[in-house]
């Protein structure tokens, strides 16, 4: 991989990072028996590609947390650097987050929260996301993406300053933050051992009753912590897949980044 393409991992290497990667969904509406992440984009599991993002922008350990058809997931990523983890029952993605503390107890750096099904997530975008959190001693950073039609994403609302106020789950949304159009895609960072602390106090949502680790970042702010934001992802690049028609828009983009950049694919794709 050439240097003009993408920084190095070489600034990362003073602080350990590790990747918590939520993939224990079924994906009901993808009409198929196979794990959701499972199913292929450019010749590829999905999660195959958010594994390979986080290997490139330098994680020492990626849990992979896993639920429905968890064995045929173990079997399809395992690596040296892939651990798993068992979500037994749906709880929301902050559970699915805690279920991972397991392999990062000792862990004293920072750890990535991905969603398993966004296989269009880049390295360069993580290089951003920890450069800003590591330069601002941000206890999370969150990235964002101004998108068309922000439907089923979490909202980002911002404080009088532009700065971060909350993350609002389109459910709980008012109809003044439906209007909102900066949405989270699932890319953030925590400070490891802040994340493991709050989320074992974490409550469940009023709404639907399941945790979400998008109040993390507002339980950040209430207590004086440092959350961060990072703007301008493509919305290209935020898209997940939750039916069959998804995964087919996935995949052409996929294919065309590989045609464009000229590369296999198991290699990077430049940012």
């Amino acid at each position: 991989m050439s240097d003009d393409t993408r920084p190095t991992n070489d600034r990362h290497s003073e602080k350990q990072l590790g990747a918590v990667i939520l993939a224990a969904g079924k994906g009901t509406r993808m009409n198929s028996d196979l794990p959701k992440v499972l199913h292929h984009v450019a010749g590829r599991p999905i999660v195959a590609w958010v594994i390979d993002a986080c290997r490139a922008a330098g994680c020492h350990k990626i849990a992979v947390v896993v639920g429905f058809g968890a064995e045929h997931v173990r079997e399809a990523v395992a690596a040296d650097d892939v651990v798993f983890s068992v979500q037994d029952k749906q709880l929301g993605t902050g559970h699915a987050t805690l279920c991972a503390q397991e392999h990062f107890k000792d862990d004293r750096g920072d750890v990535l929260v991905l969603a398993g099904d966004g296989p269009l997530i880049r390295a360069h975008t993580i290089d951003r996301m920890i450069e800003r959190h590591r330069a601002k001693q941000a206890a999370a950073t969150l990235a964002t993406s101004v998108i068309p039609d922000p439907t089923t994403y979490g909202r980002i609302v911002r404080d009088a300053n532009g700065r971060f106020d909350a993350i609002v789950e389109e459910k709980n949304c008012t109809d003044e933050q439906k209007r909102l159009h900066e949405v989270y895609p699932s890319y953030a960072c925590f400070d490891c051992q802040t994340l493991f602390t709050l989320l074992s106090e974490l409550q469940p949502d009023d709404v639907s009753g399941e945790y979400y680790v998008t109040n993390l970042p507002m339980r950040l702010k209430e207590l004086g912590q440092t959350v961060e934001l990072v703007d301008g992802v493509p919305p290209e690049d935020v898209l997940s897949i939750n039916t069959p028609e998804h995964l087919a828009e996935v995949d052409a983009i996929l294919r065309n980044r590989l045609s464009t950049q000229d590369r296999t694919p198991t290699q990077e794709i430049a940012p």
